[in-house]
């Protein structure tokens, strides 16, 4: 039954595993939420979803499904995998954000003595929550994806230094339309990394043994049941 569930060999593991990514993203909004009302500075792409909401007169879960969107968008372009989890990632997180915002439920933190606990549970929960995602199986997140896309395409940069970039431009970009830039973007841009090896340290989980379905193989999957294909 795991192995079933795991590899999405059925419409019933497809759709089981959709609703594990959408709840496990839903409680990512809240570790980006927690990050946020740290009130030091963002991480990265969270200084460009600010701007732009702050810019337009916008809210930040709308803002968020723009960039996501318009990275799903350069993702197909540039023919990386795709998976259906990728599309309730682009959707889920932002609004989960404005969620949290309406409620209201953790106030701003107005020193650094509560401002850097915030921050750090929040990227906890960022990395356990990116584990429960990641094990539906159902493909990475639209940023990962291109990251992993733009690196195919310049072999001799390494990695690193792709992901350095392309953070660095979403940090400059944001903090030009006013996000907020601070100790916390730095926190989040070097601390998330170790935060998550430790968090998937824990739970003894590597995501490089994880074999994301395509979109276009999950329906195959559901077309498999239809009458007519049987």
């Amino acid at each position: 039954m795991w192995k079933e569930l795991r590899e999405n060999r059925t419409p019933g593991a497809i759709l089981t595993n959709m609703l594990i990514a959408a709840v496990s993203l839903f409680v990512n909004g809240f570790g980006i939420y927690l990050t946020i009302q740290a009130n030091i500075g963002v991480a990265p792409w969270d200084v460009l979803n600010l701007g732009i909401s702050k810019t337009l007169g916008i809210l930040y879960g709308t803002a968020s499904i723009a960039v996501s969107c318009t990275i799903l968008v350069i993702d197909i372009l540039l023919r990386e995998p795709i998976g259906i989890a990728m599309f309730i990632d682009a959707i889920v997180v932002g609004k989960a954000v404005d969620f949290f915002n309406w409620t209201g439920i953790v106030p701003p933190c107005t020193s650094m003595l509560t401002a850097i606990p915030v921050m750090v549970l929040g990227l906890f929960v960022l990395a356990y929550t990116q584990f429960t995602y990641m094990i539906a199986s159902l493909g990475c997140g639209p940023r990962d994806t291109l990251l992993v896309g733009l690196a195919k395409r310049v072999k001799r940069v390494p990695i690193g230094a792709v992901s350095i970039a392309l953070l660095s431009t979403a940090t400059l970009i944001g903090w030009l339309l006013g996000g907020p830039v601070g100790v916390g973007t730095l926190i989040c841009a070097f601390g998330a990394g170790p935060v998550m090896q430790l968090a998937f340290a824990t739970v003894r989980f590597d995501a490089t043994g994880v074999r994301h379905q395509r979109l276009t193989d999950s329906a195959k999957v559901f077309l498999s049941r239809l009458p007519w294909t049987r």
